[in-house]
């Protein structure tokens, strides 16, 4: 008998619905259907809280084989995590598009390299963009690193999705605009992302 057999067996014994052995076992609904229906298994901690509540060892729930796959699964997990977690964190560092003088300013022969809030002078239409699309782009950074704490999954493709977006708007934004520095930064930050995105283990996705 597989593991999502005997949970099955094991939760039906008790009387219990999906809804309540989830609320005993502190998981989502969702995660007990996962797991009954055989497409994922529970990470360390959730097989612990399992073992405890059903007075079973982790040794009767898995097979060795079994236990193996639900390892690489969580480390699966984990990596995935981790990869949304920096990506999180270079969506924020979009603020030195703000703060950095990446912007051209004008005077006579000179040209010299002023941040985003001196160059809202210079141009209000360009720099109103670069203030919509940086400051969403922080918000979603923000957004990532709270559901990557929270362990929300609902949503997190889409908003990693927006990110990747965003940032390739930005650097064909800075790019027409002929903003150079800004747009080798938002570049920069769009290979990192690519990279991590790339690296992101496929489940993830």
């Amino acid at each position: 008998m597989e593991f999502h057999e005997k949970l099955q067996e094991l939760r039906k014994k008790k009387g219990l619905t999906q809804e309540e052995l989830a609320k005993e076992l502190y998981v989502s609904r969702t995660a007990i259907s996962k797991w009954e229906s055989g497409k994922g298994y529970p990470n360390i901690d959730s097989l612990k809280e399992i073992s405890k509540f059903f007075s079973v060892t982790i040794d009767e729930l898995l097979s060795s084989e079994e236990l193996i796959t639900a390892a690489k699964d969580e480390n699966r997990s984990n990596i995935g995590k981790m990869i949304e977690l920096l990506i999180g964190v270079v969506d924020i560092m979009s603020i030195m598009l703000i703060l950095l003088p990446l912007y051209p300013k004008k005077a006579g022969e000179t040209v010299s390299a002023v941040a985003l809030f001196d160059y809202t002078h210079i141009s209000f239409g360009i720099s109103c963009v670069c203030w919509g699309l940086f400051s969403i782009l922080i918000i979603i950074g923000a957004v990532k690193l709270f559901m990557n704490y929270r362990n929300i999954e609902k949503g997190r493709s889409t908003v990693t999705g927006t990110s990747l977006v965003l940032s390739i708007i930005a650097v064909l934004f800075l790019t027409m605009a002929r903003i150079p520095y800004a747009a080798t930064v938002a570049f920069l930050l769009l290979i990192i992302k690519g990279i991590m995105l790339f690296k992101l283990p496929k489940s993830e996705h």
